[in-house]
């Protein structure tokens, strides 16, 4: 049996999340670890547990955590909310990992962890609870208002705008935010149009896995027609796939909406 040995997890980290968009949850980001072997990190190691006095632990999780922490101090990551996805910065989007973590970024993650070791002895000594542990223990709750007409379409402006890279990231996080996960093997391609074709799989509850068909459309202005659902349908069948996902930033022709079965979603 594979057994996990202590090590240095953060540019798998960073891998998986790039991966899924740039946003996703914990359990998101170490089963895409696993899957698709991030950093030389297999699935046995990933998952691998071991048995203490007090129970099952996971000697991963355990730098898992210490990893993401880590990534904020350097600002590879937005700051860690607990129950809340992990948000890439725009600095751990673009950085190159091969030389992670220099010998300037070990000095910043370890003065973070001196300042956070200082701030739990003094919490200690007081046996009070300092306003930043507090900050850290509360989950945020806040709720997003009803986007009304106004804000739909300056939203949408705004992704029209996206540059073919950025669109693509977009995409791969509202692909992720659906519950797909992108094939490792035949992944997702750039697309002619400036948006992305793909092939996943989508697991559900039953433990049953289905093959999504994928593809994202940037238009600036026209519409989708009829052809274009015709071609993905066409799509979906070289893949054998069971669903569907077309994503644009136009919209469908009524011709285009009525060829939509309850195998394919439209989304605007």
């Amino acid at each position: 049996m594979v057994k996990y040995k202590r090590r240095n997890v953060e540019k798998a980290i960073v891998m998986a999340l790039r991966d899924l968009g740039g946003s996703a949850s914990r359990k998101q980001i170490r089963r895409t670890i696993a899957e698709n072997e991030y950093d030389g990190l297999i699935y046995e190691e990933v998952y691998y547990t071991k048995k203490t006095k007090t129970g099952m632990y996971s000697p991963f999780l355990f730098d898992f955590n210490f990893g993401l922490k880590n990534l904020q101090s350097v600002g590879y990551v937005e700051k860690l909310k607990r129950n809340q996805d992990v948000v890439l910065s725009d600095l751990g989007r673009s950085a190159d990992l091969t030389n992670y973590p220099t010998e300037e970024q070990q000095k910043i993650i370890a003065a973070y962890w001196d300042k956070k070791n200082t701030l739990r002895a003094e919490r200690n000594n007081a046996k009070k609870i300092t306003d930043a542990d507090k900050e850290e223990a509360v989950d945020s709750d806040d709720e997003q208002d009803s986007a009304d007409n106004d804000w739909k379409t300056q939203l949408l402006g705004q992704i029209k705008r996206f540059s073919p890279a950025k669109f693509e990231s977009f995409s791969r996080l509202l692909i992720s935010k659906m519950g797909v996960s992108i094939d490792k093997i035949k992944g997702v391609q750039l697309s002619g149009d400036h948006g992305i074709d793909g092939f996943g799989y989508f697991r559900s509850d039953e433990f049953r896995t289905s093959r999504v068909a994928i593809q994202c459309k940037r238009y600036t202005s026209g519409a989708v027609g009829e052809s274009e659902i015709r071609d993905f349908k066409g799509t979906m069948d070289s893949f054998n796939a069971e669903y569907g996902i077309f994503v644009t930033t136009s919209y469908y022709t009524d011709t285009a909406k009525k060829l939509q079965s309850k195998v394919i979603e439209l989304l605007l």
